[in-house]
């Protein structure tokens, strides 16, 4: 098989199982709370570095957020039965960086990653995601190019693929819509809060012997929860998040 065949191949299967391959990682997330204990013995360091993790995932959220809230319908989704665009997009995020949703992927991983203030634990995830959306990224590529041929040839020329490069941004040829943001993205939103609200509670676990729930975490989480189920259903029982396709083209 050719090395291009391989890649491909990689890339389709990775791309229709890539909302579970964070599970892979989880075994070693766990593992790396077994030395776990207070920044300096301090429970009040210990808070500030919870949030300076989260806010590297929550960066990840917020640009996944702006990516699914500007982008045209049929493009950008969730889908994992196979690769879908009906247009190719090239501004906003797109005019910076081609994978702008796995770079946000990649950022809300480094977060859980820092949490647990190993050395190791951030270089592995990292590199699972280079290898890991690397194919993925190979294998849309490839769909993309065969789809809009030399338009797409054109935006690779100037776009970089793994850091964005500012100096070519454009702004988005679409207005920012709440509904198609909320509607796309309200999985991660939810999800990434109550992870660290779990992590929260692995660490008050490793370092003080007790299972411990912090009031603000577990009222993030708790928030998450009321979130996620409330999003789920105007989703599916309502209008509400509908976003007109024509409007959004």
């Amino acid at each position: 098989m050719k090395l291009q065949e391989h890649f491909s191949r990689a890339g389709e299967f990775l791309f229709r199982w890539r909302g579970h391959l964070p599970l892979l990682l989880l075994p070693l997330v766990l593992l790396s709370f077994r030395d776990f204990g207070y920044p300096g013995g301090s429970p009040r360091l210990y808070r500030v570095w919870e949030f300076v993790c989260f806010g590297v995932s929550m960066m990840g959220v917020a640009l996944r957020v702006w990516v699914s809230g500007t982008v045209p319908e049929g493009t950008s989704g969730r889908n994992r039965r196979g690769q879908r665009a009906d247009s190719l997009n090239t501004s906003g995020a797109y005019s910076v960086l081609r994978h702008p949703l796995y770079f946000g992927n990649t950022l809300i991983a480094l977060g859980v990653a820092l949490f647990t203030r190993t050395w190791y634990l951030p270089v592995i995830v990292l590199l699972s995601c280079l290898l890991f959306y690397e194919r993925i990224a190979f294998r849309e590529e490839e769909f993309l190019e065969g789809k809009f041929g030399e338009e797409f040839r054109g935006w690779a020329e100037r776009t970089p693929a793994v850091l964005p490069n500012l100096k070519v941004y454009r702004p988005p040829s679409l207005p920012f819509s709440w509904r198609s943001a909320l509607r796309r993205e309200f999985y991660t939103i939810s999800e990434v809060v109550l992870a660290f609200s779990v992590l929260d509670i692995l660490g008050r676990l490793s370092a003080e012997g007790r299972v411990r729930t912090d009031p603000l975490w577990g009222a993030l989480g708790s928030a998450a929860v009321v979130f996620y189920l409330s999003l789920m259903f105007l989703k599916k029982r309502t209008a509400v998040l509908d976003v007109n396709p024509q409007a959004r083209r």
